[in-house]
């Protein structure tokens, strides 16, 4: 469940110098808010991981000591940890540092890895990847779905970081190959399934099941064929329909939202207002203006 504050003990990372605040999860991954306090002085905890983890370090500084081997984490590096890995963090330099980090079950990174080309089976073999140029406009949406309070982004996201923290690693080409017949039609047909549950919360995972695909394929795939993530998709015919109805009939703006697939009023707003330029309200009384 969302914004769910989580127990010290029972995941890696809870030292009592740190919170960690589920924001999002699904079948096989989670991701988190994690808040570290820890200074100089303070001591070291000990901690294991124990699914595979994509930490995307987002503010501070902090030493990542592992059986992979040791880095100094700063902001846009991602930390990289293996299931049953022991670690322990230190912050002789500053105080606190505070991450988004994407905890992986180990069916799940399979599948991601099956779908990357050239990929072998992991686990990694390197504690940290630095700042790559090419990560910083996924970076910068993995911390603006955060502040947004998006819970809903982060499923593509995840699958995204988790991708080029395996390409990364093991240094292959970032550059995908061109989707096949076979992706395009898959691509089609999902497509078409979406324009008739357009209102109904359709996951990623879902509409690569329905099409007989690994999640993160099927995220690659759309992205190449129609220019946009499936989620984009999704918002942009959600906002196309409602914006139809706006002009066309005098229902109440909140029934247009919700019959939209928006679960609230202020969501609904500030997304129509960001993709349209104007407020449903003024989008409406301008007419075609």
């Amino acid at each position: 469940m969302p914004g769910r504050l989580l127990p010290l003990g029972k995941y890696c990372y809870l030292s009592p110098m740190t919170t960690a605040l589920s924001i999002a999860s699904g079948r096989g991954w989670e991701v988190f808010d994690l808040i570290c306090t820890a200074g100089a002085n303070d001591r070291r905890f000990e901690e294991q991981h124990r699914q595979f983890c994509v930490a995307v370090v987002t503010r501070g500084t902090f030493r990542y000591d592992a059986s992979l081997g040791s880095a100094l984490m700063a902001p846009g590096t991602l930390l990289l940890g293996n299931p049953g890995t022991c670690f322990e963090c230190g912050h002789e330099h500053s105080r606190g540092d505070r991450c988004l980090s994407f905890h992986f079950s180990a069916d799940y990174f399979e599948r991601i890895v099956a779908g990357i080309d050239g990929a072998t089976r992991l686990p990694f073999e390197t504690p940290r990847l630095p700042l790559l140029k090419v990560l910083e406009p996924l970076l910068a949406s993995l911390e603006a779905a955060r502040e947004a309070g998006e819970p809903w982004a982060f499923e593509e996201l995840g699958l995204r970081i988790a991708g080029a923290a395996i390409i990364g690693a093991r240094g292959l080409s970032a550059a995908p190959r061109s989707p096949s017949r076979r992706d395009e039609k898959r691509v089609s047909e999902a497509v078409r399934h979406m324009e008739v549950h357009a209102e109904s919360a359709l996951s990623l995972a879902e509409l690569a099941k329905g099409v007989a695909t690994s999640p993160y394929h099927f995220l690659r795939s759309f992205r190449q064929v129609t220019g946009m993530t499936p989620y984009q998709y999704l918002l942009r015919t959600r906002l196309h329909r409602a914006a139809v109805r706006l002009r066309t009939t005098d229902e109440l703006v909140s029934r247009i939202a919700f019959d939209a697939g928006f679960n609230d009023l202020s969501t609904f707003n500030r997304r129509f207002r960001r993709v349209m330029g104007r407020a449903p309200s003024i989008y409406r009384a301008q007419g075609a203006n």
